[in-house]
């Protein structure tokens, strides 16, 4: 019997830092993480110290030397650099190495397509790789005629080098306009959803952090959890019942990381929006992961880019379970903090908890008697608001709630 097995890539991955080499290093290592969720392996990592990028080849001339004997000592099969190339750089590091070169970007647009589900991420992911391709066409005819599969092959399928940019063009245009139409379905979403009067939360966070896992355990939604970056990539809307009965909609969102692409965040702008319309952003961190403060960057950074500010924010260290020092967790960017491992359920009731009171705070208290000949009243209290206590009484309908500001009953 012969015994046969998924054969993966080999990669050096290489970086350029200008002061900080450890953060160089972590996310090198963050690299080495991606690239094996796109099915690859991390080999060797090398980092040079420049105060700009070569523009002709990223890397020194030396360094470039010193990366190409290594390449043929490990019998590796191509090069992830940590930094978008442009398409000079790509041809240039190809010519120097014969084997694959591809950057941070091709990475993670490969992990996109191999795990974007819906119809919808699909064609997300498709604009998103032909317009990169579209930019570094000249550079990366060459490199890619050397692929015969693996990473940066999945996806819409490669664009030969004597393709007019014109017919991708049209491709992206078209696109765009089916990506529009799915846009105007998820609106009317959305707006049936505002309609009914819960109120929404955004789950966002670094990808990796728990998200889908904090989705699943106060839901039973079902979501795929995986210990790997981008596991899941597809929004996921699940109603949530918090205490006292109250009861709100949480929406999961894509995972942020360091340097996402600009093709990604503009095509996936109409799903990570989702935050931009939401009643609160919990914003889950992995209180393990000794670069968290990092990340925690990351993600205000990358809302602040999608113009999603001001919104009230809870920040739930999650992981606490594989957390041994005592160091504080801190977010002063946030209106509250909860602690949770939300994998075996700790701090789930205390999570629930915070939501709610979250949601109350923007909200105001009434204490009020509605004659019944003001039923809309009525009506509109029950479908927007959060009714604690209803009484009949000779006189109307005493009623005790919170309710949010724009029903104009207070």
């Amino acid at each position: 019997m012969i015994e046969t097995k998924t054969r993966h890539e080999k990669y050096v991955l290489v970086a350029v830092y200008d002061r900080d080499e450890e953060k160089a290093l972590a996310l090198l290592s963050e690299l080495a993480l991606l690239t094996d969720t796109a099915g690859g392996e991390c080999v060797c990592k090398v980092t040079q110290h420049l105060e700009n990028p070569n523009p002709a080849t990223y890397i020194g001339k030396g360094k470039a030397e010193e990366i190409s004997v290594l390449l043929d000592e490990l019998g590796a099969d191509g090069v992830i650099c940590d930094d978008e190339l442009t398409a000079v750089q790509i041809r240039n590091l190809s010519d120097i190495f014969n084997v694959k070169v591809i950057d941070r970007t091709i990475l993670i647009l490969d992990i996109f397509a191999a795990h974007a589900m819906t119809s919808e991420g699909k064609l997300q992911v498709e604009m998103a790789q032909l317009e990169y391709r579209a930019s570094h066409l000249a550079g990366i005819g060459k490199a890619l005629s050397r692929l015969g599969g693996g990473i940066g092959t999945r996806g819409p399928g490669e664009t030969k080098l004597e393709t007019d940019k014109r017919a991708i063009r049209r491709r992206i245009s078209s696109l765009r306009s089916e990506i529009k139409r799915l846009k105007e379905s998820r609106n009317t979403g959305r707006q049936k959803r505002t309609q009914s009067g819960i109120p929404v939360a955004a789950i966002v966070g670094y990808t990796n952090a728990g998200k889908s896992t904090l989705l699943n355990r106060v839901t039973n939604a079902g979501v795929k959890e995986e210990d790997r970056l981008f596991a899941t990539l597809d929004p996921t809307t699940r109603l949530c019942f918090l205490p006292d009965g109250m009861e709100v909609l949480l929406t999961d969102t894509v995972g942020f990381i360091s340097k996402l692409p600009h093709n990604l965040i503009d095509a996936f702008r109409s799903t990570l929006e989702e935050a931009k319309y939401a009643d609160i952003i919990i914003h889950v961190v992995d209180a393990s992961d000794p670069e968290l403060d990092m990340h925690m960057d990351v993600v205000y950074q990358t809302l602040s880019d999608l113009g999603i500010t001001g919104k009230p924010v809870i920040t739930v260290f999650n992981k606490m379970d594989m957390v041994n020092d005592e160091d504080p967790l801190r977010d002063i960017r946030a209106d509250m903090t909860v602690r949770t491992s939300m994998k075996n359920g700790d701090g789930k009731e205390v999570f629930l908890e915070k939501v709610r009171d979250l949601i109350l705070r923007g909200q105001k208290h009434i204490d009020m008697i509605i004659p019944f000949d003001e039923g809309d009243k009525l009506s509109l209290i029950r479908r927007r608001g959060h009714i604690i206590k209803e009484e009949y009484l000779p006189e109307g309908v005493h009623i005790e709630a919170y309710v949010p500001e724009s029903t104009g009953l207070i």
